[in-house]
């Protein structure tokens, strides 16, 4: 699922930017930086790594996965998932663009300019010394370190994408690279970005984990417990994982309708001989959410095997006479072309184990 926040992300703000008319690289850029923020929560799973450090020290008392995710049970889906957090930290980081860009070195410096830069850092530091705080008088030094490590990834990501733009557009000038150009991103548009990248992400974890804690640093039920998409533990992870397939084939149509190229041009039709898979259901134990690494590996492997040894060399380029919002580079065509077509063996994949384990359930 952790793949599935920065699509979901990237997927809706770069749609709702196409509705809206804006140009095609502002779209995709703005796009790749919810992506980026719809991420961000989950850099809490970082502590999870002390849990290796156990297993090591307790000479593999416990297996790898258990100790790791014993570990992320401390912190993750806390203080990072928190909306409130989310609705203070994204107008922080917005002042933190802001304050770059009212700094930057191809701008006169006037004493207004230098003075609201100052001021709008000053605030963007007031907000994360609050949150921090927060954290730790409500929940501890560990929550307050998880929130540090949040605000500065997140301080990080505006930084970089302040700094893309602008690079982006000193470079629309040059030959080799009138292709790709870049609009400044706004502080207010960063703002919007990082707040729906931010709010996105809970949702995500409804149906695989514990519900994040949604109002931190303030106490709720909302939602107290895991949604249950069917009693039997199988086809809720199934269901689970036919819902995460489903936010990466919105990302890649949104990423080709964004970039002019065809999401089924480049998909070998062979791919649907991944439809071999489905016997697995037979021959395997079938998995739930607690035991799930053969069926999850299993399948992506599927994928990729079938994505390498499959994939179409024909270009996706909707209209070839046009310039996309990419450039057509062959290496871009061939990467594009292996993920749709492993996209696609993975689809037929899991349709057909849904098939034959309903089939082996009925007769049961």
């Amino acid at each position: 699922m952790f793949v599935g926040h920065a699509l979901l992300a990237f997927a809706v703000a770069g749609l709702i930017a196409d509705w809206r008319g804006w140009p095609c690289q502002h779209a995709l850029f703005v796009a790749v930086i919810a992506g980026a923020f719809g991420a961000l929560p989950d850099i809490d799973i970082l502590y999870a790594l002390t849990g290796l450090g156990h297993w090591l020290l307790a000479d593999g008392a416990l297996s790898v996965p258990t100790a790791f995710w014993n570990a992320s049970r401390t912190v993750h889906r806390s203080v990072t998932h928190s909306l409130l957090v989310g609705a203070v930290a994204a107008p922080a980081f917005g002042l933190v663009a802001f304050a770059m860009q009212t700094r930057e070195p191809d701008r006169p410096r006037r004493p207004i300019g230098s003075a609201l830069a100052a001021l709008a850092a000053l605030a963007s530091l007031s907000l994360f010394g609050l949150l921090v705080l927060t954290a730790l008088l409500r929940s501890g030094p560990l929550a307050a370190f998880v929130m540090s490590l949040f605000l500065g990834t997140g301080t990080l990501l505006s930084l970089a994408s302040v700094r893309a733009s602008t690079l982006a557009s000193a470079l629309v000038d040059t030959p080799d690279l009138n292709s790709v150009s870049l609009p400044a991103i706004s502080p207010s548009t960063l703002t919007l970005a990082a707040l729906w990248g931010l709010w996105s992400h809970p949702w995500g974890d409804l149906v695989t984990g514990s519900p994040p804690d949604w109002f931190f640093p303030a106490d709720s039920t909302l939602l107290a417990s895991r949604v249950v998409l069917h009693s039997d533990p199988t086809l809720h992870l199934l269901a689970a994982f036919a819902i995460e397939l489903g936010t990466i084939w919105l990302a890649a149509i949104t990423f080709c309708r964004l970039t002019d190229r065809s999401a089924f041009a480049a998909i070998d039709p062979r791919a649907g001989l991944a439809v071999g898979y489905g016997l697995a259901a037979v021959v395997t134990t079938p998995p739930t959410l607690d035991v799930s690494y053969h069926f999850v590996f299993s399948i992506l492997s599927v994928g990729l095997l079938s994505g390498i040894t499959l994939r179409s060399p024909v270009s996706v380029a909707r209209h070839p006479q046009l310039q996309p919002a990419l450039p057509s580079l062959p290496r871009t065509e061939s990467l594009l072309a292996t993920a749709l077509t492993g996209l696609a063996a993975i689809t037929s994949a899991l349709l057909a184990y849904v098939i034959v384990y309903l089939s082996l359930l009925g007769s049961v």
